[in-house]
């Protein structure tokens, strides 16, 4: 007791005794929770009554993966689209960057040739980003473009590192950080996607992991980046539920345990419960700044948490530093004489007609479950 640390915390006022540490626990076989998650029937919520905090951080933001997750359930854009969708997300997000980030896949020539074409743009927000698999091949790719961040996927749970990798947890730990290292020694800030997050063994592997990445974040004064990924949609947010499925257990364990500043926690939230939208909510007030978003939604499987829901969220809250201005008039006029509008529309079949030329505008429906939704809609008129 006496050798821990009684340290100041600035967002309570209190003197706070540091927390105890959490080292790896290199298990032989998988722990895959099997009273949460049993085959035979639907998964499980238990409870514990354990109750965290609320810590809201100073300044929320949205990081977009539209380009990256939410080419995985349509057919993918083209080089012309993504510019054009990049250019709104610039406009959209304001000189501040409330649309921070956004992130491309890098292996097809095409995807590249976007890249190229966005970053011409020279735009300060969104930051241009990539994502990559851990390994040292892909790497190559990010190093060879120039970019300044990117996405490591990095398996979490059992599930992922046992059956998918064929790995111990010690082994996958020394492999992702050996990538992560490589990422640093070039300057490059490594954003870690702790994929299935919602069925790792949180204090056994999550926190242990994230420790040795903020001692290498230190160590060579680059921020890394932790991505919670709710990769099945199994995160709730009902106070006293248990990790690994409790969102707000999760940030807490990060931030307090782990050490990793709301400045660098992100969520990356699935729909398969349809609650990508109140899941990211819930990290954001309890201390991540970042949530992962996609243009309507749309993503891998069942979608991912939408750009205008989590936006209306965001200002539900008054956070003063997060104050979004919207662009100004003579901006719009600029937006109107392109011929594009952007509106929100209660949409049934996602046809609206525009008020400026009075043109029918249709578009396919992109997934049934939007009917009832009220979504973004970016148009132009030919």
């Amino acid at each position: 007791m006496e050798n821990r640390k009684v340290k100041f915390d600035s967002h309570t006022n209190l003197l706070q005794l540091e927390e105890h540490m959490y080292p790896l626990v290199d298990v032989k076989t998988p722990n895959v929770f099997h009273n949460l998650f049993p085959y035979e029937e639907v998964p499980k919520i238990a409870f514990n009554d354990r109750i965290v905090p609320h810590h809201m951080p100073d300044e929320i933001w949205i990081t977009d993966t539209t380009f990256r997750d939410g080419q995985q359930s349509r057919a993918p854009y083209t080089t012309e689209q993504i510019v054009r969708i990049y250019d709104y997300m610039h406009r959209l997000g304001g000189p501040k960057g409330k649309i921070r980030q956004c992130e491309f896949f890098l292996y097809s020539k095409k995807d590249r040739d976007a890249v190229y074409k966005c970053l011409e743009q020279g735009y300060e927000f969104p930051e241009i980003t990539s994502w990559i698999r851990a390994s040292k091949k892909d790497f190559e790719l990010v190093r060879d473009m120039g970019l300044k961040e990117t996405g490591i996927l990095v398996s979490c749970s059992d599930y992922h590192i046992f059956y998918k990798m064929r790995m111990t947890r010690k082994e996958a730990m020394e492999h992702y950080l050996s990538v992560v290292r490589e990422c640093l020694e070039i300057g490059v800030s490594p954003r870690c996607h702790l994929e299935d997050i919602t069925r790792a063994d949180i204090y056994g592997y999550v926190i242990p992991f994230c420790l040795e990445l903020m001692k290498l974040s230190k160590e060579y004064q680059i921020p890394i980046k932790v991505r919670c990924c709710d990769t099945m949609g199994y995160g709730v947010n009902y106070a006293g539920a248990v990790i690994p499925r409790s969102v707000q257990g999760i940030i807490y364990g990060l931030m307090v345990h782990a050490g990793v500043p709301s400045e660098m926690i992100e969520w990356h939230g699935h729909n398969d419960f349809y609650k990508a939208v109140s899941n990211s909510t819930t990290a954001w007030l309890y201390g991540a700044s970042g949530v992962n978003c996609s243009l309507f939604g749309i993503g891998e499987r069942t979608g991912n948490t939408l750009w205008k829901r989590w936006y209306l969220n965001m200002h539900s809250f008054a956070v003063p530093s997060t104050a979004w201005t919207p662009p100004s008039s003579q901006r719009w006029q600029i937006i109107m004489k392109k011929r594009s509008v952007i509106i929100f529309h209660p949409v049934h079949r996602l046809s609206v007609r525009t008020s400026m030329s009075q043109e029918r505008v249709s578009m396919q429906t992109v997934c049934s479950k939007m009917r009832r939704f009220t979504i973004f809609l970016i148009l132009r008129n030919s």
